[in-house]
């Protein structure tokens, strides 16, 4: 029973992901109709996307440290309730202001609730396929792209971009609500398996959430996780406006975003596949790199079939490494204290994930171009696998502890 329901969560992971994530990254599409309808500056708008990432991981956090403590549940639920209410009230918004405010904490702290603390929970109820089903999981996220992202443009095309949001802020309270109640805490933490909850991974069983984040494996996996996502982010929430402006139909540059969604999903199969059977690390190194030339690869793209190409290689890079973040850290750390020491890694990662969006504006405002976002992109991709590296070894199961430094 135990790995039978261990795949519902999976399942419920998977979709609340979806919605939620993509919901959140919809604001890419809406950005041109935004920025025309309302005059607000696109550094204005995606400042709103800047202060969702800020929220989403100091939420993280938060949200972690509560689950760790009364479980998943409640925790996301909270976030299904949050997520349509930040939807409805930001499509009402009539400053800029009104809407960064809402749109950047309100969504941003739902997120956050499903994000880290799904991942963390689902890591809890494997061992044999842990990086399947996290990827799994991770996957939802991916999918959304492909589902959310082309349902706004559609929206926004048949009606304007307030209804749209609207529309979205309804259609997350009616999957998300239900879905929460099928989220279950992991066995290893209720009942007798709560006694052994630190046994199921390699951490130290008595280890602290202080000693947790002061140890030279948590900084390492923060440090890699801030410079991936600040090297994906960029690319992500302006490659539709950047391929706009290399001459594309909007509906075709939602496309090449779908592209890099479907291939975040079949990366995070592979990648997740990959990671049970030659291990995490080498594996998220090897993608980092990927990620890295890919995102290089954006500034000489101008026609469909380039921006196709580059899409379907970074989409796999970065959906396939993001998953294993949580599978180094329940690695690492004990499962009674994962949502709280992975969701302190989401939110050190989610000030990476802020900068590209506020950057790439800046940068497109200040030159007319998106060229050094992409330059950019790959420096910092290049650094964050030279920071891989540098994991610590992992911890032998046969040895009974892991020392914190």
């Amino acid at each position: 029973m135990r790995f039978s329901y261990g795949w519902v969560v999976v399942g419920a992971g998977a979709l609340m992901g979806c919605v939620a994530i993509g919901a959140l990254f919809s604001l890419a599409v809406f950005l041109q109709p935004m920025t025309e309808a309302t005059g607000w500056s696109r550094t204005g708008v995606s400042s709103a996307m800047t202060l969702d990432f800020l929220t989403m991981g100091v939420a993280a956090f938060g949200w972690g440290a509560l689950t760790d403590r009364f479980g998943p549940r409640i925790v996301v639920l909270s976030g299904a309730v949050l997520l349509g209410l930040g939807l409805v009230i930001a499509s009402r918004a009539t400053s800029l202001l009104e809407f960064q405010l809402v749109y950047g904490i309100i969504v941003g702290a739902a997120a956050g609730a499903i994000f880290a603390p799904m991942i963390a929970t689902v890591t809890g109820w494997f061992e044999k396929h842990r990086s399947l089903a996290v990827s799994l999981v991770s996957a939802g996220m991916g999918v959304a792209p492909m589902t959310i992202s082309p349902f706004a443009r559609w929206l926004i095309s048949a009606y304007d971009w307030r209804t749209a949001q609207i529309v979205i802020g309804v259609f997350a309270w009616l999957l998300l609500v239900p879905t929460a109640m099928l989220v279950r805490r992991p066995p290893s933490l209720s009942g007798e398996g709560a006694m052994q909850a630190g046994a199921a991974g390699s951490g130290k069983s008595d280890m602290t959430v202080r000693q947790a984040l002061r140890s030279p494996q948590f900084i390492v996996l923060a440090l890699t996780f801030f410079c991936c996502c600040a090297t994906h982010s960029g690319p992500i929430f302006h490659t539709v406006s950047y391929a706009i402006a290399c001459g594309l139909a909007p509906m075709a540059a939602v496309t090449i975003y779908s592209a890099e969604g479907l291939a975040g999903l079949v990366g995070r199969i592979v990648f997740g596949l990959a990671g049970d059977r030659f291990g995490a690390k080498p594996v998220v190194v090897a993608g980092l790199l990927i990620q890295a030339l890919a995102a290089g690869g954006y500034f000489f793209t101008r026609q469909l079939d380039e921006f196709y190409t580059v899409a379907v290689v970074f989409g796999m890079a970065y959906g396939g490494v993001m998953p294993l973040y949580a599978v180094i850290a329940r690695e690492y750390f004990p499962m009674r204290i994962m949502g709280t020491v992975f969701g302190a890694a989401a939110m050190i990662s989610s000030l990476g994930m802020a900068l590209g969006p506020a950057v790439g504006g800046w940068i497109y405002d200040s030159y007319g171009s998106y060229g050094w976002l992409y330059i950019g992109s790959f420096g910092i991709g290049l650094g964050a696998a030279a920071i891989a590296l540098t994991f610590p070894p992992l911890p032998s199961r046969s040895r009974p502890s892991l020392q914190p430094a």
